[in-house]
Protein backbone atom coordinates (compact mmCIF):
# COMPACT_ATOMS: atom_id res chain seq x y z
CA UNK A 1 0.00 0.00 0.00
CA UNK A 2 1.22 3.49 -0.77
CA UNK A 3 1.98 5.40 2.38
CA UNK A 4 -0.34 8.14 3.48
CA UNK A 5 1.27 11.43 4.49
CA UNK A 6 2.73 11.42 8.00
CA UNK A 7 2.60 15.16 8.29
CA UNK A 8 5.35 15.57 10.85
CA UNK A 9 7.78 14.56 8.13
CA UNK A 10 6.36 16.98 5.58
CA UNK A 11 7.75 20.44 4.92
CA UNK A 12 4.64 22.49 5.60
CA UNK A 13 6.72 25.17 7.24
CA UNK A 14 5.32 28.31 8.75
CA UNK A 15 8.80 29.73 9.05
CA UNK A 16 8.49 33.24 7.78
CA UNK A 17 4.89 33.60 8.95
CA UNK A 18 5.76 36.93 10.56
CA UNK A 19 7.25 38.00 7.24
CA UNK A 20 4.03 37.04 5.48
CA UNK A 21 2.09 39.35 7.76
CA UNK A 22 4.63 42.13 7.39
CA UNK A 23 4.26 41.89 3.62
CA UNK A 24 0.49 41.58 3.73
CA UNK A 25 0.08 44.82 1.82
CA UNK A 26 2.39 43.80 -1.00
CA UNK A 27 0.03 41.67 -3.10
CA UNK A 28 -0.03 42.48 -6.78
CA UNK A 29 -3.77 43.10 -7.31
CA UNK A 30 -6.38 45.21 -5.57
CA UNK A 31 -10.02 44.42 -4.94
CA UNK A 32 -11.32 40.93 -4.26
CA UNK A 33 -11.63 38.72 -7.31
CA UNK A 34 -13.26 36.01 -5.19
CA UNK A 35 -16.50 37.96 -4.94
CA UNK A 36 -16.39 40.45 -7.83
CA UNK A 37 -18.04 39.83 -11.17
CA UNK A 38 -15.86 39.18 -14.21
CA UNK A 39 -16.41 39.45 -17.94
CA UNK A 40 -15.32 36.57 -20.18
CA UNK A 41 -11.81 37.17 -21.53
CA UNK A 42 -10.30 33.71 -22.04
CA UNK A 43 -8.58 32.50 -25.20
CA UNK A 44 -10.50 29.21 -25.39
CA UNK A 45 -7.79 26.93 -23.97
CA UNK A 46 -7.76 26.24 -20.24
CA UNK A 47 -4.20 25.84 -18.93
CA UNK A 48 -3.47 24.51 -15.45
CA UNK A 49 -0.03 25.45 -14.11
CA UNK A 50 1.79 23.47 -11.41
CA UNK A 51 4.49 24.89 -9.12
CA UNK A 52 6.84 22.30 -7.64
CA UNK A 53 8.89 23.92 -4.88
CA UNK A 54 10.30 20.84 -3.18
CA UNK A 55 13.98 19.95 -3.25
CA UNK A 56 16.36 17.69 -1.33
CA UNK A 57 14.67 15.41 1.20
CA UNK A 58 11.26 16.90 0.35
CA UNK A 59 11.48 16.25 -3.41
CA UNK A 60 9.24 13.18 -3.07
CA UNK A 61 6.31 15.57 -2.62
CA UNK A 62 6.63 16.61 -6.26
CA UNK A 63 5.71 13.13 -7.48
CA UNK A 64 2.45 12.84 -5.56
CA UNK A 65 1.23 16.29 -6.57
CA UNK A 66 2.22 15.86 -10.22
CA UNK A 67 0.50 12.46 -10.42
CA UNK A 68 -2.67 13.90 -8.85
CA UNK A 69 -2.73 16.84 -11.26
CA UNK A 70 -2.13 14.51 -14.22
CA UNK A 71 -4.91 12.20 -13.05
CA UNK A 72 -7.38 15.05 -12.65
CA UNK A 73 -6.59 16.48 -16.09
CA UNK A 74 -6.79 13.03 -17.67
CA UNK A 75 -10.24 12.41 -16.19
CA UNK A 76 -11.44 15.92 -17.03
CA UNK A 77 -10.41 15.51 -20.65
CA UNK A 78 -12.05 12.09 -20.79
CA UNK A 79 -15.26 13.84 -19.72
CA UNK A 80 -14.98 16.36 -22.55
CA UNK A 81 -12.44 18.83 -21.22
CA UNK A 82 -13.41 22.49 -21.05
CA UNK A 83 -16.01 23.47 -23.63
CA UNK A 84 -15.05 20.48 -25.75
CA UNK A 85 -11.32 21.27 -25.82
CA UNK A 86 -8.60 19.45 -23.84
CA UNK A 87 -7.33 21.07 -20.66
CA UNK A 88 -3.55 21.54 -20.70
CA UNK A 89 -1.24 20.88 -17.74
CA UNK A 90 1.87 23.06 -17.65
CA UNK A 91 4.60 22.23 -15.12
CA UNK A 92 6.51 25.26 -13.88
CA UNK A 93 10.14 25.72 -14.87
CA UNK A 94 12.65 27.72 -12.87
CA UNK A 95 15.05 27.56 -9.95
CA UNK A 96 12.67 28.99 -7.37
CA UNK A 97 8.98 29.61 -6.76
CA UNK A 98 9.01 33.18 -8.07
CA UNK A 99 10.68 32.11 -11.32
CA UNK A 100 8.19 29.28 -11.79
CA UNK A 101 5.30 31.67 -11.22
CA UNK A 102 6.68 34.14 -13.76
CA UNK A 103 7.23 31.41 -16.34
CA UNK A 104 3.73 30.01 -15.85
CA UNK A 105 2.20 33.46 -16.25
CA UNK A 106 4.24 33.91 -19.43
CA UNK A 107 2.98 30.50 -20.63
CA UNK A 108 -0.59 31.84 -20.26
CA UNK A 109 -1.55 29.58 -17.36
CA UNK A 110 -5.11 30.45 -16.35
CA UNK A 111 -4.80 29.00 -12.83
CA UNK A 112 -1.83 27.61 -10.90
CA UNK A 113 -1.66 24.83 -8.31
CA UNK A 114 0.98 25.13 -5.55
CA UNK A 115 3.28 25.79 -3.82
CA UNK A 116 3.75 23.28 -1.00
CA UNK A 117 5.82 25.42 1.36
CA UNK A 118 3.94 28.21 3.15
CA UNK A 119 7.05 30.39 3.19
CA UNK A 120 7.13 30.30 -0.63
CA UNK A 121 3.50 31.35 -1.02
CA UNK A 122 4.05 35.11 -0.96
CA UNK A 123 6.42 35.01 -3.94
CA UNK A 124 3.91 33.07 -6.02
CA UNK A 125 0.92 35.16 -4.93
CA UNK A 126 2.59 38.47 -5.76
CA UNK A 127 3.55 37.38 -9.27
CA UNK A 128 0.32 35.60 -10.16
CA UNK A 129 -2.17 38.02 -8.63
CA UNK A 130 -0.57 40.84 -10.62
CA UNK A 131 -1.23 38.72 -13.73
CA UNK A 132 -4.79 37.97 -12.53
CA UNK A 133 -4.05 34.27 -12.26
CA UNK A 134 -5.57 32.46 -9.26
CA UNK A 135 -3.30 30.30 -7.13
CA UNK A 136 -4.64 27.25 -5.26
CA UNK A 137 -2.23 25.63 -2.82
CA UNK A 138 -2.83 22.01 -1.81
CA UNK A 139 -0.54 22.27 1.22
CA UNK A 140 -0.05 25.78 2.64
CA UNK A 141 -1.04 25.89 6.32
CA UNK A 142 0.38 29.14 7.75
CA UNK A 143 -2.45 31.00 9.43
CA UNK A 144 -1.19 34.39 8.24
CA UNK A 145 -1.93 33.52 4.62
CA UNK A 146 -5.63 34.00 5.31
CA UNK A 147 -4.92 37.73 5.60
CA UNK A 148 -2.34 38.06 2.84
CA UNK A 149 -3.46 40.64 0.27
CA UNK A 150 -3.77 38.69 -2.96
CA UNK A 151 -6.58 40.66 -4.53
CA UNK A 152 -8.75 37.58 -4.08
CA UNK A 153 -6.55 35.33 -6.23
CA UNK A 154 -5.31 32.98 -3.48
CA UNK A 155 -7.06 29.82 -2.28
CA UNK A 156 -5.97 26.63 -0.54
CA UNK A 157 -7.47 23.16 -0.26
CA UNK A 158 -5.40 22.49 2.88
CA UNK A 159 -6.51 23.65 6.31
CA UNK A 160 -4.71 26.39 8.22
CA UNK A 161 -2.74 25.11 11.22
CA UNK A 162 -5.17 26.63 13.70
CA UNK A 163 -8.05 24.50 12.37
CA UNK A 164 -6.77 21.59 14.46
CA UNK A 165 -7.36 23.44 17.74
CA UNK A 166 -11.00 22.41 18.19
CA UNK A 167 -10.09 18.78 17.46
CA UNK A 168 -7.24 18.78 19.98
CA UNK A 169 -9.61 20.16 22.61
CA UNK A 170 -12.33 17.64 21.69
CA UNK A 171 -9.87 14.78 22.16
CA UNK A 172 -9.03 16.09 25.61
CA UNK A 173 -12.69 16.43 26.58
CA UNK A 174 -13.62 13.04 25.11
CA UNK A 175 -10.86 11.57 27.28
CA UNK A 176 -12.55 12.93 30.39
CA UNK A 177 -10.35 15.98 30.94
CA UNK A 178 -11.77 19.01 32.72
CA UNK A 179 -8.56 21.01 32.52
CA UNK A 180 -5.64 21.10 30.13
CA UNK A 181 -2.19 22.59 29.90
CA UNK A 182 -0.57 23.65 26.65
CA UNK A 183 3.14 23.28 26.02
CA UNK A 184 4.12 24.85 22.73
CA UNK A 185 7.18 25.61 20.67
CA UNK A 186 8.17 29.27 20.78
CA UNK A 187 7.52 30.11 17.13
CA UNK A 188 4.62 31.32 14.98
CA UNK A 189 3.14 27.85 14.55
CA UNK A 190 3.29 27.08 18.26
CA UNK A 191 1.86 30.39 19.42
CA UNK A 192 -0.95 30.53 16.86
CA UNK A 193 -2.15 27.00 17.54
CA UNK A 194 -1.75 27.44 21.32
CA UNK A 195 -3.88 30.59 21.27
CA UNK A 196 -6.51 28.79 19.19
CA UNK A 197 -6.51 25.83 21.61
CA UNK A 198 -7.05 28.17 24.57
CA UNK A 199 -10.00 29.80 22.77
CA UNK A 200 -11.48 26.43 21.80
CA UNK A 201 -11.14 25.15 25.38
CA UNK A 202 -13.02 28.18 26.68
CA UNK A 203 -15.79 27.61 24.14
CA UNK A 204 -16.48 24.11 25.47
CA UNK A 205 -16.00 24.88 29.16
CA UNK A 206 -12.56 23.35 29.64
CA UNK A 207 -10.10 25.10 31.92
CA UNK A 208 -6.94 26.07 30.02
CA UNK A 209 -4.89 25.97 33.20
CA UNK A 210 -1.49 26.75 31.73
CA UNK A 211 0.21 27.73 28.48
CA UNK A 212 3.98 27.83 28.27
CA UNK A 213 6.49 28.13 25.43
CA UNK A 214 9.85 26.44 24.90
CA UNK A 215 12.80 26.61 22.58
CA UNK A 216 13.91 23.30 21.02
CA UNK A 217 16.20 21.51 23.43
CA UNK A 218 15.00 23.53 26.42
CA UNK A 219 11.50 22.36 27.33
CA UNK A 220 12.15 21.85 31.05
CA UNK A 221 10.70 25.13 32.35
CA UNK A 222 7.61 24.92 30.12
CA UNK A 223 6.94 21.38 31.30
CA UNK A 224 7.44 22.40 34.94
CA UNK A 225 4.79 25.08 34.48
CA UNK A 226 2.43 22.53 33.00
CA UNK A 227 3.03 20.12 35.89
CA UNK A 228 2.37 22.87 38.44
CA UNK A 229 -1.06 23.45 36.89
CA UNK A 230 -2.04 19.82 37.65
CA UNK A 231 -3.91 19.35 34.35
CA UNK A 232 -5.95 16.37 33.30
CA UNK A 233 -4.43 16.56 29.81
CA UNK A 234 -1.43 18.19 28.14
CA UNK A 235 -1.50 19.40 24.54
CA UNK A 236 1.96 19.49 22.97
CA UNK A 237 2.27 21.80 19.98
CA UNK A 238 5.63 21.63 18.25
CA UNK A 239 7.45 20.90 15.06
CA UNK A 240 11.04 20.84 16.28
CA UNK A 241 12.29 18.64 19.15
CA UNK A 242 8.86 17.33 20.05
CA UNK A 243 10.63 14.15 21.16
CA UNK A 244 12.68 16.09 23.72
CA UNK A 245 9.54 17.80 25.03
CA UNK A 246 7.78 14.43 25.36
CA UNK A 247 10.75 13.08 27.32
CA UNK A 248 10.54 16.07 29.68
CA UNK A 249 6.80 15.49 30.12
CA UNK A 250 7.50 11.90 31.06
CA UNK A 251 10.14 12.94 33.57
CA UNK A 252 7.52 15.23 35.12
CA UNK A 253 5.01 12.41 35.45
CA UNK A 254 2.90 13.60 32.51
CA UNK A 255 2.83 10.66 30.17
CA UNK A 256 0.71 8.21 28.22
CA UNK A 257 -2.95 9.02 27.73
CA UNK A 258 -2.59 12.50 29.26
CA UNK A 259 -0.67 13.63 26.17
CA UNK A 260 -2.30 14.96 22.99
CA UNK A 261 0.01 15.83 20.08
CA UNK A 262 -0.49 18.45 17.38
CA UNK A 263 0.13 17.53 13.76
CA UNK A 264 3.68 18.88 13.89
CA UNK A 265 4.53 16.72 16.89
CA UNK A 266 3.16 13.52 15.37
CA UNK A 267 5.76 10.84 14.57
CA UNK A 268 6.35 7.13 14.99
CA UNK A 269 8.71 7.50 17.96
CA UNK A 270 9.19 3.84 18.83
CA UNK A 271 12.32 3.13 20.87
CA UNK A 272 13.34 6.79 20.67
CA UNK A 273 11.29 7.27 23.85
CA UNK A 274 11.11 5.32 27.08
CA UNK A 275 8.80 2.33 27.35
CA UNK A 276 5.10 3.30 27.39
CA UNK A 277 5.93 7.01 27.27
CA UNK A 278 3.07 7.55 24.84
CA UNK A 279 0.87 4.56 25.70
CA UNK A 280 -2.67 5.82 25.09
CA UNK A 281 -1.59 9.25 23.83
CA UNK A 282 -3.40 10.65 20.82
CA UNK A 283 -2.32 12.77 17.86
CA UNK A 284 -3.96 14.48 14.92
CA UNK A 285 -2.88 14.44 11.29
CA UNK A 286 -4.69 16.66 8.74
CA UNK A 287 -6.45 15.10 5.78
CA UNK A 288 -8.19 11.84 5.08
CA UNK A 289 -6.67 8.44 4.37
CA UNK A 290 -6.80 7.92 0.59
CA UNK A 291 -9.28 5.38 -0.68
CA UNK A 292 -8.07 2.23 -2.38
CA UNK A 293 -9.73 3.39 -5.59
CA UNK A 294 -7.93 6.75 -5.54
CA UNK A 295 -4.62 5.01 -4.85
CA UNK A 296 -5.08 2.65 -7.78
CA UNK A 297 -5.96 5.50 -10.15
CA UNK A 298 -2.85 7.42 -9.09
CA UNK A 299 -0.62 4.38 -9.51
CA UNK A 300 -2.01 3.92 -13.02
CA UNK A 301 -0.63 7.40 -13.78
CA UNK A 302 2.71 6.82 -12.04
CA UNK A 303 3.49 3.16 -11.20
CA UNK A 304 6.58 4.25 -9.23
CA UNK A 305 4.56 6.42 -6.82
CA UNK A 306 5.44 5.72 -3.18
CA UNK A 307 3.71 8.50 -1.24
CA UNK A 308 0.36 10.28 -1.45
CA UNK A 309 1.14 13.45 0.50
CA UNK A 310 -1.16 16.25 -0.72
CA UNK A 311 -2.37 14.17 -3.66
CA UNK A 312 -6.05 14.45 -2.69
CA UNK A 313 -5.76 18.20 -2.10
CA UNK A 314 -4.02 18.67 -5.46
CA UNK A 315 -6.58 16.56 -7.31
CA UNK A 316 -9.42 18.56 -5.80
CA UNK A 317 -7.73 21.88 -6.57
CA UNK A 318 -7.55 21.00 -10.27
CA UNK A 319 -11.16 19.81 -10.39
CA UNK A 320 -12.42 22.92 -8.61
CA UNK A 321 -10.51 25.19 -10.98
CA UNK A 322 -11.97 23.54 -14.08
CA UNK A 323 -15.47 23.48 -12.60
CA UNK A 324 -15.15 27.20 -11.85
CA UNK A 325 -14.23 27.76 -15.50
CA UNK A 326 -17.20 25.63 -16.55
CA UNK A 327 -19.58 27.64 -14.38
CA UNK A 328 -18.19 30.88 -15.85
CA UNK A 329 -18.17 29.42 -19.38
CA UNK A 330 -14.76 31.07 -19.61
CA UNK A 331 -11.16 29.99 -19.05
CA UNK A 332 -9.75 33.34 -17.92
CA UNK A 333 -8.14 33.47 -14.48
CA UNK A 334 -10.40 36.19 -13.16
CA UNK A 335 -13.51 34.21 -14.13
CA UNK A 336 -12.12 31.16 -12.33
CA UNK A 337 -11.35 33.14 -9.17
CA UNK A 338 -14.84 34.62 -9.15
CA UNK A 339 -16.53 31.20 -9.29
CA UNK A 340 -14.34 29.05 -7.01
CA UNK A 341 -16.34 29.79 -3.86
CA UNK A 342 -19.61 28.88 -5.55
CA UNK A 343 -18.51 25.55 -7.05
CA UNK A 344 -16.91 24.51 -3.75
CA UNK A 345 -20.20 24.93 -1.91
CA UNK A 346 -18.90 27.91 0.04
CA UNK A 347 -20.56 31.12 1.11
CA UNK A 348 -18.92 34.51 0.70
CA UNK A 349 -18.62 36.95 3.60
CA UNK A 350 -21.75 39.02 3.99
CA UNK A 351 -23.81 36.42 2.15
CA UNK A 352 -26.18 34.17 4.05
CA UNK A 353 -26.63 30.50 3.24
CA UNK A 354 -30.13 31.39 2.08
CA UNK A 355 -28.63 33.72 -0.53
CA UNK A 356 -26.41 30.96 -1.87
CA UNK A 357 -28.08 27.74 -2.97
CA UNK A 358 -24.76 25.91 -3.30
CA UNK A 359 -24.46 24.79 0.36
CA UNK A 360 -27.97 23.29 0.18
CA UNK A 361 -27.14 21.49 -3.08
CA UNK A 362 -26.42 17.77 -2.88
CA UNK A 363 -22.65 17.31 -3.16
CA UNK A 364 -21.29 15.97 -6.43
CA UNK A 365 -18.17 13.87 -6.13
CA UNK A 366 -16.44 14.03 -9.51
CA UNK A 367 -15.81 16.47 -12.34
CA UNK A 368 -18.09 14.55 -14.69
CA UNK A 369 -20.97 14.43 -12.20
CA UNK A 370 -20.60 18.10 -11.26
CA UNK A 371 -20.41 19.16 -14.90
CA UNK A 372 -23.65 17.32 -15.63
CA UNK A 373 -25.36 19.28 -12.84
CA UNK A 374 -23.96 22.58 -14.09
CA UNK A 375 -25.32 21.90 -17.55
CA UNK A 376 -28.82 21.79 -16.07
CA UNK A 377 -28.34 25.32 -14.76
CA UNK A 378 -28.25 24.22 -11.13
CA UNK A 379 -25.63 25.10 -8.54
CA UNK A 380 -23.05 22.54 -7.47
CA UNK A 381 -21.17 21.64 -4.31
CA UNK A 382 -17.98 19.72 -5.16
CA UNK A 383 -16.81 17.35 -2.44
CA UNK A 384 -13.72 15.49 -3.59
CA UNK A 385 -11.03 13.10 -2.44
CA UNK A 386 -9.99 15.42 0.42
CA UNK A 387 -13.59 15.85 1.61
CA UNK A 388 -15.80 18.96 1.66
CA UNK A 389 -14.04 22.20 0.70
CA UNK A 390 -16.50 25.13 0.92
CA UNK A 391 -14.12 28.07 0.39
CA UNK A 392 -14.80 31.25 2.33
CA UNK A 393 -14.00 34.82 1.31
CA UNK A 394 -10.39 34.36 2.42
CA UNK A 395 -9.96 31.40 0.10
CA UNK A 396 -9.80 29.05 3.11
CA UNK A 397 -11.67 25.78 3.44
CA UNK A 398 -14.35 25.80 6.13
CA UNK A 399 -14.36 22.06 6.81
CA UNK A 400 -11.05 20.54 7.83
CA UNK A 401 -10.69 16.78 8.13
CA UNK A 402 -8.28 15.13 10.54
CA UNK A 403 -7.13 11.59 11.15
CA UNK A 404 -6.73 10.62 14.80
CA UNK A 405 -3.91 8.29 15.80
CA UNK A 406 -3.53 6.48 19.13
CA UNK A 407 -0.18 5.29 20.47
CA UNK A 408 0.50 1.89 21.96
CA UNK A 409 3.01 0.77 24.56
CA UNK A 410 5.68 0.66 21.83
CA UNK A 411 5.26 4.41 21.20
CA UNK A 412 3.98 3.75 17.72
CA UNK A 413 0.65 5.10 16.51
CA UNK A 414 -2.18 3.52 14.58
CA UNK A 415 -5.15 5.19 12.92
CA UNK A 416 -8.00 5.12 15.41
CA UNK A 417 -10.57 7.63 14.22
CA UNK A 418 -11.50 10.69 12.22
CA UNK A 419 -12.66 14.16 13.20
CA UNK A 420 -13.80 17.24 11.30
CA UNK A 421 -13.43 20.86 12.31
CA UNK A 422 -16.21 22.98 10.85
CA UNK A 423 -16.37 26.75 11.17
CA UNK A 424 -18.54 29.50 9.76
CA UNK A 425 -17.41 31.16 6.56
CA UNK A 426 -15.31 34.23 7.17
Amino acid sequence: MISSSLRSTIFRTTTGAALLLALAGCGGAGGNARVESAEASGDGTLRIGLIQDNTGEQAFLNDSQLAAAQLAVKEINAAGGHKGRPVDLVVGAGDDTRAQARNLAAAKADVVIGPTDSSHAAAAIDVLSAARVPLISPANSAAGLSRYKSGGYYFRTAAADIAQASVLVKLAKDGGAKSLAVVHQDNAYGKEVADAVAAAAKDVGLDAASSSAFKPGDAGKAVAAAKAAKPDAVVLIARDDAQGAIAELNNAGLSGKKIILSDGAFAQYGSGLGSKALDGARAVVPGVFPSVDFQSRLVAVNPALKDLSFAAETYDAVNLAVLAAAKADDDAGRSIATNLIAVSGGVAAGQSAAQSSAPATKPCLSYADCLAVLKTGADINYDGESGPVAFDSNGDITTANFMVFTYGADNRAVLSGREAAVRAAG
